[in-house]
């Protein structure tokens, strides 16, 4: 009786535990990648996005996110002498596909895919700064690549999210695996560089998956990866302004 007892004690903690993190991730669109529950034990993190090539020899720059960090990619570098101040206006490359040769995503949906992000960040970041075409003193280049992605499976989403018992299974599949069920995923990698020396200003690499959030029960099946470019481009734009890139409202200011 006592070792029942300890069991639907146990049970009911980890239901609770799971039920309160879903809660944070019902919150938001698109959440990060979590340890699976054997990882957490031993007090590991998530894996982390394997390289691709895109950064080069730069991936040994890359850090992970440490406790009580504002980091948000997974993997990040920012060159602490560079003067960001001195750049007023950005070149946004196109995003180009870095992925396996063994990738599931056919052509047509890789270049949908980076066609929609490759505008996301034009749109973003066109609110805030002034966005060129050609290099020259003053200028930095956003060099993006998305390395992966998975689609969603928006029926079975559905179901998982609103039926109560389907609902609890998922919660189950989160805390054991990390992620929730039937959600797709983006990972992708950037550089910032000075646009005619080269020099590495910052780069990065992250993974973000669909999150349990009623909102997206019905969503497309690229609706998880579209939100994770979302989020990144709104990432990308606020860390801009944070390292003291010029934007628009400080030239007005200025002028």
């Amino acid at each position: 009786m006592a070792n029942t007892k300890s069991f639907i004690k146990i049970a009911s903690g980890l239901v609770t535990a799971l039920s309160a993190g879903y809660l944070i991730m019902a919150c938001a669109q698109t959440a990060a990648p979590a340890p699976n529950i054997i990882a957490r034990a031993q007090g590991e993190s998530a894996p982390v996005p394997a390289a691709t090539g895109f950064l080069g020899s730069d991936y040994a720059l890359l850090q992970p996110a440490g406790a009580g960090s504002d980091q948000k990619a997974q993997l990040a570098y920012i060159n602490p002498s560079a003067n960001f101040s001195s750049y007023s206006k950005l070149i946004i490359v196109p995003v180009t596909f870095w992925g396996d040769n063994d990738t599931k995503l056919s052509a047509e949906d890789q270049q949908n895919l980076c066609d929609y992000f490759t505008n996301k960040l034009k749109e973003t970041l066109g609110k805030n700064f002034t966005l060129v075409n050609e290099p020259g003193p003053g200028v930095a280049k956003l060099s993006v690549a998305l390395t992966d992605a998975s689609s969603a499976v928006p029926g079975l989403r559905t179901i998982a999210v609103i039926v109560p018992q389907a609902h609890v299974l998922a919660l189950l599949k989160q805390g054991a695996t990390g992620t929730y069920s039937f959600v797709g995923s983006a990972t992708g990698e950037l550089k910032l560089t000075d646009s005619v020396s080269g020099q590495l200003l910052a780069a990065a690499s992250d993974k973000r998956f669909g999150s349990g959030a009623v909102t997206n029960a019905a969503v497309w099946q690229w609706g998880d990866a579209e939100h994770a470019m979302d989020y990144w481009a709104n990432t990308i734009d606020q860390k801009l302004v944070t390292l003291g890139v010029q934007h628009t409202s400080t030239k007005q200011a200025a002028d």
